[in-house]
């Protein structure tokens, strides 16, 4: 049975692959008994993507490209190709083909069997440190471990979505997204296909490790007050401590006497309380900050251009 399919693609400087990756999406999609359109949304790449997603939107009906007014992340670009998507089953992957197009009718077949979110799931992982894999292994199994909404391992942005699916996400206008958090939190009949992901093909990559790791605190903060509460147990654990130890210089005071060489001591008391309270008033700006932020109610993006397709419905 013929149904509809739209493939969000959020591209950020991917003027040395994007060639490439039309050509492998249009080969997977002319194999699909679908009403196919591939919706790339460029996030105010500073090269030149978007001349070439502009040649491919007026070459291919297919085709349609959106160009947000700056650089709003990669969060806020899919959201804009989700808004932008009409149709029956929706794939979301990046441009730079280390998800590889061809597992899309793998996706497409387990939604038919009745799933709402087939995500895939990274086995072996191509051209990556050590370090790389160590890191993004931890974040998922500490997410696991701290989040109310569990997050499957080892899963990127990848994956398919059905009608309703699209339409419960497009409910959540949060300004502060980790999307792979709001994928998990809309729940639904949900499975993984897994995969062997490959090295990118061209071009070098914009995550680097500061990058990830302001992704890492934006899941944590957005899906999880357990950061609270560990500087609410550090700090009383902290003030149990700090008493205890005041009890026992009281005690040695009293029974021994003590001549006036606590300098160090005292230093050492004074910087790890001063510590802990600081710490915990980054952890509260942290969340005190995405509240501020959320109140603003600021709009997610703004498309600058968009060719291709039906333009879109105010």
């Amino acid at each position: 049975m013929t149904f509809s399919l739209a493939i969000v693609v959020p591209a950020y400087n991917e003027s040395d692959v994007i060639d490439i990756f039309h050509a492998r999406i249009g080969a997977v999609l002319d194999g699909i008994d679908a009403t196919a359109r591939v919706i790339y949304v460029d996030d105010g790449s500073s090269d030149d993507t978007w001349q070439k997603l502009s040649a491919i939107a007026s070459a291919d009906t297919r085709a349609i490209a959106v160009r947000l007014s700056r650089n709003f992340g990669k969060e806020a670009a899919m959201t804009a190709g989700l808004d932008a998507a009409d149709a029956d089953a929706v794939v979301v992957i990046d441009a730079d083909l280390q998800d590889p197009p061809e597992l899309i009718p793998q996706l497409i077949a387990r939604w038919r069997e009745g799933f709402d979110v087939v995500y895939a799931t990274r086995g072996e992982r191509d051209g990556e440190t050590r370090l790389k894999k160590f890191t993004s292994a931890a974040f998922y199994r500490v997410m696991e471990r701290l989040s109310d909404t569990p997050l499957p391992r080892d899963t990127g942005d990848f994956r398919l979505l059905s009608r309703r699916a699209v339409a419960a996400l497009g409910g959540l206008r949060e300004r502060q997204r980790f999307m792979k958090g709001l994928f998990a939190w809309i729940g639904y009949r949900q499975t993984s296909v897994v995969y062997h992901r490959d090295a990118r093909h061209a071009g070098t990559t914009k995550w680097n490790y500061w990058r990830l790791g302001n992704l890492a605190i934006e899941g944590i903060t957005s899906f999880s007050a357990a950061p609270l509460r560990v500087a609410t147990w550090v700090g009383l654990s902290a003030a149990v401590i700090s008493f205890l130890y005041g009890i026992w210089v009281l005690i040695k005071v009293v029974a021994w006497g003590d001549p006036v060489r606590g300098y160090p001591t005292l230093m050492v008391v004074i910087l790890f309380l001063g510590g802990i309270q600081l710490l915990a008033l980054g952890i509260i700006g942290e969340y005190v900050g995405r509240t501020y932020a959320e109140t603003k109610r600021r709009p997610l993006y703004y498309v600058e251009s968009r060719l291709g397709g039906e333009p879109p419905v105010a």
